[in-house]
């Protein structure tokens, strides 16, 4: 199991407020995912700390809980950045370049696709259709929507947010 980058940061009003959710669900049949959505809503993501508490306080085997987080999309091992890279690759922009961009943005931030940077400043993910087919191909960040990109455009759009 690789651990992120990111050290785990979670704070005691965290932890109280994950406790509080364990305790609420205990003993309920199918209790798991709700918890994990709590607890991603609390933490931003489900790193192995949290998982543990989780298993501990559902008695759930760890084994199971990562199955979960990792069978389901939804659900991430790893924090999200504070500005959230999403390259599409989708037909339309995957047909015009688009991986060559995602390559291009995982060798300057020096992370993978669902990883983030240590300063916990970007995370990348490879998108599907974002429905800017027009403009492809296209990268977000956060809200702002680049389009009919060139791999040369990427290192001056990831530097306005640097």
């Amino acid at each position: 199991m690789k651990h992120s980058a990111v050290p785990f940061m979670g704070t005691k009003e965290q932890e109280a407020q994950l406790k509080a959710v364990i305790d609420a669900h205990r003993g309920e049949k199918g209790a798991t995912i709700p918890v994990l959505h709590k607890a991603q809503e609390i933490y931003g993501y489900l790193p192995i700390e949290v998982q543990e508490m989780i298993s501990e306080g559902l008695d759930v085997p760890l084994a199971e809980i990562y199955g979960i987080v990792t069978f389901y999309a939804q659900f991430s091992l790893n924090p999200r950045g504070q500005y959230q890279i999403g390259v599409c690759l989708g037909t339309a922009c995957y047909v015009k370049g688009s991986g060559d961009i995602l390559e291009k943005v995982k060798e300057i931030l020096g992370i993978d696709v669902g990883e983030c940077t240590p300063d916990g400043k970007f995370s990348v993910d490879a998108t599907r259709c974002i429905g800017a087919c027009g403009l492809a191909p296209v990268m977000t960040i956060n809200d702002d929507v680049y389009g009919r990109l060139v791999v040369d455009d990427v290192a001056d759009i990831l530097k306005k947010y640097q």
